[in-house]
């Protein structure tokens, strides 16, 4: 059901919002203020009566509103109402009431603890849906944080607690004594919440955590004062407890608002889906933060050990502090398994299956890094003459055995500092430090020389040669991109020409011409409504729902017809006319996003953004404002981003994808394991999504090595805290070994292939149709 939200209703909140706090400052100004006796007057107790009763209207309000999660409310605004009853009946029993004094001590005494249960289960609700994915990891982070937590509390508390032991307490003196235990399993459970990175969800959050520790601490400073006589009713410690009762009213008017609550923004309903808890600012499983809180909880622990030994804490705080231990050791052990699974996952994520030769994407991942360097260096790729011919007379697995030879052969002829990677088939590449044209020549004609000699394969004599294109840095190009595309330019000029090797020279790019025609015709199609978006579908592999699509973009070329991006992008990169592209396939897929809103499909849309777009300081801004234009929510739209953009320039990557996290724009990393695939940006950039490439899923099935991968990389995105889609699944059994791994996404034509909008509604309904079949029958 989709809430209506008007100005006035806005206006309404703000109001309601801005008297709480008005009421609440008044408050805590008087008791902090007010002369020793003030307590009494009728202006004093007016104002107390205002600060219980504000935060009571304002929870029950926000019952009344919310559309989701209505347990979870409902429970929050029990927990505030029972301590409100709870003063209440304490206020009364100072009064001249005879016999019903006790009785009236009692009953508030009663409502106070019941505060602490209703408050626990309201916080269970909200996290509840999200607790199965958790995974060993992250609970352990979970249960160090919270008991260490708890240690600390304990040990402050441990006054409090030496009086309870003394004998059997009074009712107020167990109150006393029971309210700041059970803030102790409060703390410790916010704490714990805290420590995981998929836990919780939205901007409120801050809110109830504050509300909670304010009241927690009043509790604490209540007991202590109470213990040392320094507490008298109306001391300044009171405002404890009414800010953080305006605190919890507050969260849970935030969290009910229509306009976030029912777009999926808000913490209702986020903790109800479960699947988009890493909405929560600040809480992807990337970055330090994730082990903040258990680092902080393990030495707070040892800290509390280390004070016991001398003071003597209670047994329970020396309890806790070494359970605190405990787990966090066996998290340790867990977590160094976790890094030799990363060490042989990055070993087999880089090396080619076939010859054992670092493959592409270590030479994505090491050669930036020596071009950052500086001076002369050289790139050559090498593309083997006629090895088809052998493959198709000899067999693929002859055609292996030779490919394997070539790889020995060529890299008997480098040097240590020399790079050599297969890129795959019967390509290979060599990279050269410190090398200029001279160098890069004699070492082509050395492996073509070496490349000549016979080869013995199943009885037969074998010659071949190879066609290789070289390309020089700086004067070609100062990055691999630029470098690889020149040297296959003049890899193909030479097996043209047959000349075995041969140096870019601009005249290789022979396309000139109709490079030039074509991008004229680009700048018009961009003006001229002619790109259009295709839309692949993602379907959830636990329950077969569809939640998100990949908008990709098509030219419907007047003449040529339908043109894929690899006609037309690399143009538009090289013509500056990125940022054009990027802007018109934003409003389109808007557009497209606002329709199926209004029709109540909540489809989140990804959108691929090249590295040069994320360069543009201003795209955050622009984003917000398309999504205000069309009253999308930020869930509405997701950025793919390459791993190359990650590496190029890390610093403005953390910059622009934290001011697009901030708006509630989730991040995906395309084409995982093909790039860089460094384990650093994992830890430190704001991501939520890892798209494994297809040249992973495309082996899967009767390759163990890339089984092996694929499992691996979904266990590591998952010990994250980060969603693991699989792109380019194309059969039934791939589609099914990634649903038994726990892969959360799949996409690929097994699936759908890229299609029109209007197609996609069509299959979108076909398959809902089917579903509803299915349960019937």
């Amino acid at each position: 059901m989709t809430a209506v939200v008007t100005p006035r209703r806005q206006g309404l909140d703000r109001w309601m919002l801005w008297a709480l706090w008005l009421i609440i400052a008044a408050h805590v100004a008087s008791l902090v203020l007010r002369a020793p006796a003030d307590y009494v007057s009728s202006a004093f107790i007016l104002l107390g009566v205002l600060a219980a009763a504000a935060p009571l209207i304002v929870c029950w309000v926000a019952v009344a509103r919310t559309r989701s999660n209505r347990l979870q409310a409902r429970l929050a605004a029990s927990a505030v109402t029972v301590f409100v009853i709870g003063n209440g009946f304490f206020a009364a029993a100072d009064l001249p009431a005879g016999d019903w004094v006790p009785v009236l001590a009692a009953l508030a005494q009663l409502c106070y603890l019941a505060f602490y249960p209703l408050m626990l289960a309201a916080l269970f609700t909200v996290v509840r849906h999200q607790l199965r994915s958790l995974s060993l990891a992250i609970a352990l982070d979970c249960v160090v944080g919270g008991l260490g937590a708890a240690a600390v509390v304990s040990a402050v508390l441990g006054p409090v607690l030496a009086v309870g032991a003394q004998g059997p307490p009074s009712i107020s003196t167990f109150v006393g004594i029971a309210s700041p235990v059970l803030d102790l399993v409060i703390v410790a459970a916010v704490v714990a919440i805290a420590a995981s990175p998929i836990l919780m969800a939205g901007q409120s959050w801050i809110l109830l955590v504050g509300g909670l520790l304010s009241f927690a601490a009043g509790d604490i400073l209540f007991a202590l004062g109470k213990l040392n006589g320094t507490y008298v009713v109306g001391h300044w410690l009171d405002a404890g407890w009414s800010i953080g009762l305006a605190l919890v009213a507050t969260w849970l008017r935030t969290a009910a608002t229509p306009d976030t609550d029912d777009e999926g923004t808000g913490d209702g309903g986020t903790a109800e889906r479960g699947t988009d808890a890493a909405d929560r600012p600040g809480a992807s499983a990337s970055g330090s933060g994730v082990l903040a809180v258990p680092v902080v909880a393990t030495i707070a622990g040892l800290a509390v050990l280390l004070v016991s030994s001398r003071h003597g804490e209670s047994q329970v705080t020396v309890g806790l502090a070494a359970a605190t231990l405990v787990v966090s050791s066996a998290r340790t052990v867990i977590a160094f398994r976790e890094l030799g699974r990363m060490g042989d996952l990055a070993r087999l994520a880089r090396s080619d299956d076939l010859t054992g030769l670092p493959n592409r994407r270590a030479l994505y991942a090491e050669v930036p890094a020596r071009l950052a360097l500086g001076g002369r260096n050289a790139l050559l790729l090498l593309d083997l003459d006629r090895f088809k011919e052998v493959n198709d007379s000899l067999g693929h697995d002859v055609g292996d055995v030779l490919l394997v030879q070539f790889g020995l052969r060529i890299g008997a002829q480098l040097g240590a500092d020399d790079l050599l990677v297969r890129l795959g088939g019967d390509e290979f590449a060599i990279f050269l430090r410190d090398s200029g044209r001279e160098e890069a020549e004699v070492v082509a004609m050395t492996v073509q020389s070496a490349l000549a000699a016979p080869h013995t394969l199943e009885g037969i004599s074998l010659q071949s040669s190879a066609s290789i294109g070289i390309a020089l840095s700086p004067e070609h190009g100062e990055s691999l991109g630029i470098l690889m595309r020149k040297a296959d330019m003049a890899m193909y000029r030479a097996k043209v020409r047959r000349g075995g090797h041969r140096v870019y020279h601009p005249v290789d790019d022979s396309h000139g011409d109709t490079r030039l025609r074509t991008l004229e015709e680009l700048r018009a199609a961009l003006v001229t409504n002619q790109l259009v978006l295709h839309y692949q579908p993602k379907v959830e592999l636990s329950g077969g729902e569809v939640r998100g699509v990949e908008a990709l973009v098509r030219w419907n070329h007047p003449k040529r017809g339908l043109l894929y991006p690899s006609e037309f992008l690399e143009l538009v990169e090289d013509a500056g006319l990125m940022q054009t592209l990027t802007e018109r396939v934003l409003e389109l897929a808007f557009d497209q996003a606002a329709v199926w809103h209004r029709r109540g499909e909540r489809l989140t849309i990804a959108v691929n953004l090249a590295a040069s777009s994320l360069l543009d300081s201003g795209l955050p801004e622009r984003v917000g404002v398309m999504l205000t234009a069309r009253d999308l929510p930020a869930t509405a739209l997701m950025f793919e981003i390459t791993e190359a953009f990650l590496l190029d320039d890390r610093g403005r990557a953390s910059d622009i994808l934290g001011r697009l996290r901030a708006r509630g724009i989730r991040i995906a990393v395309d084409d995982f394991g093909v790039g860089y695939s460094s384990l650093a940006y994992l830890r430190e950039l704001p991501i939520d999504e890892l798209k494994l490439d297809r040249s992973f899923v495309a082996p899967l099935n009767g390759d163990k090595r890339a089984a092996a991968v694929v499992s691996s990389s979904i266990h590591l995105a998952h010990s994250l805290g980060l969603r693991m889609v699989a792109e380019g699944v194309e059969d039934a059994e791939a589609y099914a070994q990634l649903a038994r791994f726990g892969c959360d996404q799949a996409q690929g034509y097994h699936v759908s292939p890229p299609v029109p909008a209007a197609v996609l509604d069509e299959w979108l309904a076909a398959r809902l149709t089917a579903d509803a079949g299915t349960v019937q029958a």
